[in-house]
């Protein structure tokens, strides 16, 4: 049995399979998705992409902040597209839409990142206050 082939999907790609826009690419997009998938393919999106995403959908498509986590959730949620091995955007996705604190997506993946080697994370960030492991300056 060979390996299987692994395809780390780019901002523009995502971007397309949420949006829809343009519809050309996004048409692109969701054939070359369901075709690796159905081939048994993995589909790879970096935590990178993942904030460069969150960046684009509330800058240039206008998706609110507290919105945009929800829509880049969708993208995962069939299975068919994965986070990357070891990533921490889905934490931080799911942080940012529970917390009542008023830190941001990339401050949370930033801090999560961190937790995953038992690091302190030192912000000037008022909000990181009550998150664990966290120091503010002041």
């Amino acid at each position: 049995m060979g390996l299987v082939p692994i395809y780390g999907l780019d901002t523009s790609v995502i971007l397309r399979l949420l949006t829809g826009e343009p519809q050309d690419q996004a048409l692109a997009a969701k054939t070359f998705v369901e075709q690796a998938a159905a081939r048994g393919d993995r589909l790879v999106v970096s935590d990178l992409a993942v904030a460069e995403v969150y960046f684009a959908l509330h800058t240039h498509f206008k998706v609110p902040k507290t919105d945009a986590p929800r829509v880049i959730l969708r993208l995962f949620e069939d299975r068919l597209i994965e986070p990357e091995d070891g990533g921490v955007a889905l934490i931080a996705l799911n942080a940012v839409i529970t917390s009542s604190r008023r830190l941001g997506f990339v401050d949370h993946m930033i801090h999560a990142r961190y937790s995953t080697f038992t690091a302190t994370m030192v912000s000037f960030e008022r909000a990181a206050k009550r998150l664990n492991n966290a120091i503010v300056l002041e």
